[in-house]
Order: structure tokens, then sequence, then C-alpha cells
């Protein structure tokens, strides 16, 4: 049974490879982005290079398949200050059920703030009216370890879209493997992110008041409404590596990570991070992220982290900074609480 769910999870991942390989035709045309809007500071540190290296709650995020590799219940709170002064709220928790699996679920929040609101009649927005977008993103996730090297995972997410009178809704499934080949402190990981059916928006405010121009006392008013065409999710397939440069040393501890992006949205990007532990106590981190395209938002990426015993859990505090490569927008700050029980 394990070979067969084995083989028909790697089958998966490998149809979504060859859907998203060289479509070109897509780039540029995904919406749902607040989907790739990474979580956590010690993911955003390491540049996003998290598809072999991430456990617990983070990896409900970088890659299901992690959720498996840790044991007990592990709870994440992560706040991101965005660009263009937007906020992302994100929790997430995973509990391992004996002889089951590991269950997930996150929650994810991006808050937009208010945003003048503009008509037809008055499109310099002088009636002072605000609107303020609303985008989440509900992940349900189980993982499981189909030997002591390899584990799988995956995730739905039911994603909510809501501007003023429309509104969006869709499912996207995430798909994601692991490899501990226990071989000179190597990891392997693989994951398919975000594939789904089209979302559509929909709602009152397409709707448009038609008034007719012929004086027949017969003609009335008429609404129309107006239909939005479709757009795709924001699909990708990620390779990972991770490497741990000080094997057999007690109190140091040095990763080094690496990942490849395909995307269906845009070029392909590279990522690579590092992270430096002392005594499991202290971590430091830095990493960043690289694409062929000509303009690309983000750049290099730094944080630290503290871990502690507090009450029977562990307890983890963690800080990054990332570079926001757009002029006129401050830099991403992340900071995240983990609870491990």
């Amino acid at each position: 049974m394990k070979k067969l769910l084995l083989l028909s999870s790697a089958l998966v991942v490998l149809m979504s490879a060859m859907l998203l390989a060289g479509n070109e035709i897509k780039i540029g045309t995904a919406g749902a982005q607040e989907l790739r809007i990474p979580v956590g500071s010690r993911g955003s540190a390491l540049g996003g290079a998290m598809i072999a290296n991430s456990y617990g709650a983070e990896a409900l995020f970088w890659n299901p398949a992690g959720a498996a590799n840790q044991s007990g219940t592990e709870a994440m709170f992560s706040h991101l200050e965005y660009f263009a002064d937007m906020n992302l709220e994100y929790v997430g928790i995973t509990t391992e059920l004996e002889g089951f699996g590991t269950l997930g679920a996150s929650i994810k929040v991006l808050s937009i703030g208010d945003i003048l609101k503009t008509t037809w009649d008055d499109q310099q927005g002088s009636s002072g009216e605000t609107f303020s977008p609303t985008f989440s993103v509900l992940g349900i996730t189980y993982a499981r370890q189909f030997t002591d090297r390899v584990s799988f995972g995956a995730t739905t997410y039911f994603v909510n879209e809501r501007v003023e009178q429309v509104s969006a809704r869709g499912v996207a499934f995430d798909f994601g493997f692991t490899y501990v080949p226990n071989w000179r402190g190597l990891k392997f990981g693989v994951v398919v992110k975000h594939v789904g059916p089209q979302m559509k928006f929909t709602g009152s405010g397409f709707d448009i008041k038609v008034i007719p121009t012929t004086n027949d006392p017969n003609s009335a008013n008429k609404t129309v409404r107006t239909e939005s065409e479709g757009f795709d999710l924001p699909s990708s397939i990620q390779f990972g590596v991770a490497w741990n440069a000080l094997q057999n040393n007690e109190m140091n501890n040095l990763e080094l990570s690496g990942t490849f992006q395909s995307n269906n949205f845009s070029q392909d990007e590279f990522k690579g991070g590092a992270e430096y532990g002392y005594n499991d106590l202290f971590f430091l981190r830095g990493g960043f992220v690289g694409s062929s395209q000509d303009e690309f938002t983000y750049g290099a990426s730094f944080g630290a982290g503290v871990k502690f015993h507090w009450g029977g859990s562990a307890v983890s505090l963690d800080y990054s900074w990332q570079q926001v490569d757009v002029n006129g927008f401050d830099d991403n700050q992340y900071f995240t609480v983990k609870f491990a029980f």
C-alpha cells in the first residue's frame, strides 16, 4: 500500500511538472498572488531555500512533506510588514497522530489597507470614501513518513478574495516530497505548489446602469452585468537541497540550502541560504533570491533567532529582513513565534 501511494504521489508531481514546464504563454497572467507571499522569519531569511529543510508548522507553506518530520504538536504565529504599507498575518499548527501521520492547518490574511474609492463619475475620489480589499487563504494539510527516509505531504487551500462588491473563490493544491538519505548530511525535497482550476471575480460590482438616449416613453433604465475573465493560479515546481556542513559537531551547526523554482507566471528563480546555529539556542541566517528577468522584486535577506524552553514547551523567537528592490517601498520585515509541545 505504501509503495502504491508513493508511486501515485510521484506521478502527480511529475505530471504537474510537465504541465508547468515551458508554458510561456501564461507568463504574467496568474492571479491570487497572496498564495506566493512567504511566511515565517526562518524561511524568508534563507531566501526561500526551504524545500528540503522545513519542519513542523513552517513546512505547511514551504513543503507540506516536511510537516511529517516534526514530532508532537507545533504552533507558529507570524507577522509580516509587507511593502507598500501592507501587512500579512499567518497562523499554522501541526500535530502528529501516531500510526496515522501528521495533520496541519493554517490561515493567511493579507491586509491591503484603505484605498480611496473612485468611480466613473468621480475619478479623483473627491468624495473621500475608502474601501479595504481582503484576501485570505485557509490550508488543510496531511503529511506522512513512508519510510525513515521518505516523506510525503499534501495541502488543500481555500482562497477567498474580496474587493468592494466583487469576490473570487477558488481551491489550490500543494504536493511535496522530502528524501533524507542519511549520507553526508544531505537532504532533498520537491514540491508542486498552487495547482488548481482558474478563479474568477463575480458580484454586483460588475453591474452597469444603462440610461437610454432615446425619447421613447416605453424605454427604461437597465442594469447590465459584465463578465470578468478567469485567471490562473501562480503555480510552480520547486527542487531543493540542503547540506549540513558541520556534521558530528554538538555545539555548532551550519546548514547550506538551495532551491530552483520553475514558474508558470514569470521567469525561473534561484534561491540560496545559510543558517548557523549555536547549541540549538542561537541562530544567524542569510539568503538571496534571484531571477533572469529584468525587474525582480526581492534581493538579499538576513535574520536571527533564539530558542529556549518555557513551561514544558520549546519556544522560538525569530526575526528577518528582506530587501525589496523597488524604489519608494520599504523592505519586508518578519516577526515569528513558534511553540513546540
